[in-house]
């Protein structure tokens, strides 16, 4: 079998709001093409047109060549040896960044490609089940323009979550820092008030995560707001501090009363070395498409194996990154949870419309996949649909505020 042709799919939602904290109004979809008719299916979390080119473009020399040049004519049932040459064919404009969520999707369509071959689920080529059924949690941003109007919105979501069955969620109370959400600008009492709120509305017995989205200048100030959090029994604290502030994670990791989660912006497991051992966090979020796909996330897993850490992977796309999160959890006894956005409490036409057969929450649960593959059918109506060459196609971008 042999790579043929390599498709990509930039998607953009028809009316994309400029300002949104939230990657969930574009994508790209990638799709790997065999001379046996097969096709594998992938996507990353990244800026898909800067994607797009990384797999596009042209190289001329053996240290800077373009991805989709060294994979026609592969061997797609290859994933993890196809991954190190990809990395070392683009070493002098990757090793991280948007190469590695390139070839992260590239990887995932390939695992995707794999399993179908083989007519098996991906996870059981990543060493089989590890548990009897997936754990989802709730990954709660609500609306509202004001601080009033996102703490109902949080709590209302909440309890929405709880009512259709799920066990866990994680609230964003980002409402300070630069990446706030909505424009809204608190102070920490903010963060400990909906915490709170959010507490009292889904009682004891519900798991709650926390993401305040680097809000804190560092890790003294995080330590200081994240003792007030304590007492509402949370299962982390996500992303606290600047993500490069190594340092101050380890700081703050060796002090809190929460566990630290971090992770969803990290490339290869050379990061995730760095996270672990220099920053000392419990919780790593690799995002299978940020990371560089399966093929790397395996080594992610063992580093967190190695050290006694969890795994909770970071998925903030479709339902094509639900599914690899699923295979992922599936096949790692140290993942606990999976983040999953309910259709019924999300906004972006794409995670509703882009997947017409995937993974599917029943009674909290996920049960294993069954399909070969990633177990995934494209709505190739919702491809054509949202579609774009140029986001000027869309109406014109002008210069985002940053908070």
């Amino acid at each position: 079998m042999k790579i043929t042709r390599i498709e990509c799919h930039v998607l953009l939602v028809p009316e994309f709001n400029e300002e949104a904290c939230s990657s969930a109004q574009d994508n790209i979809v990638v799709q790997i093409h065999t001379d046996e008719g097969l096709v594998g299916v992938g996507e990353t979390d990244t800026n898909p047109w800067v994607a797009r080119e990384c797999i596009r473009a042209l190289g001329t020399h053996c240290m800077g060549l373009g991805l989709e040049q060294m994979l026609i004519g592969e061997n797609p049932l290859e994933p993890e040896r196809i991954w190190q040459k990809l990395y070392s064919g683009s070493k002098m404009t990757g090793r991280r960044g948007a190469v590695i969520c390139a070839m992260g999707a590239i990887d995932m369509a390939l695992w995707d490609l794999r399993g179908k071959a083989l007519g098996k689920p991906v996870y059981e080529l990543l060493g089989g089940a590890a548990k009897e059924k997936i754990t989802p949690y709730a990954s709660l941003i609500p609306s509202g323009r004001t601080l009033d109007e996102y703490c109902e919105g949080l709590i209302q979501s909440a309890k929405q979550a709880q009512a259709i069955g799920f066990k866990a969620g994680k609230m964003e109370v980002c409402v300070t820092g630069p990446y706030s959400h909505n424009g809204i600008q608190a102070d920490d009492q903010a963060i400990i008030d909906l915490v709170a709120a959010c507490r009292k509305a889904v009682g004891p017995d519900f798991t709650m995560m926390v993401d305040v989205a680097y809000c804190w200048p560092d890790a003294q100030t995080a330590l200081r707001v994240i003792e007030e959090l304590a007492p509402y029994d949370l299962f982390f604290v996500e992303t606290p501090i600047d993500i490069d502030d190594l340092e101050g994670y380890a700081y703050l990791s060796e002090r809190s009363p929460v566990p630290i989660a971090a992770g969803e912006w990290q490339n290869t497991h050379w990061e995730f070395l760095d996270l672990a051992d220099r920053g000392k966090i419990q919780v790593l979020q690799p995002d299978v498409g940020r990371v560089g796909g399966f093929s790397e996330i395996r080594k992610v897993i063992d580093i967190a194996e190695q050290r006694d850490l969890l795994i909770v992977p970071h998925c903030w796309k479709s339902g094509i990154g639900i599914a690899a999160s699923a295979h992922l959890a599936a096949a790692t006894a140290c993942c606990p949870f999976i983040e999953y956005l309910p259709e019924s409490l999300c906004e972006s036409v794409l995670r509703k419309e882009l997947v017409s057969s995937g993974v599917r929450m029943e009674n909290g649960f996920i049960p294993l996949p069954e399909q070969p593959g990633l177990g995934i059918e494209l709505n190739m109506d919702a491809i054509e649909r949202y579609s774009v060459d140029d986001v000027r196609g869309r109406g014109e971008l002008t210069a985002a505020p940053f908070h």
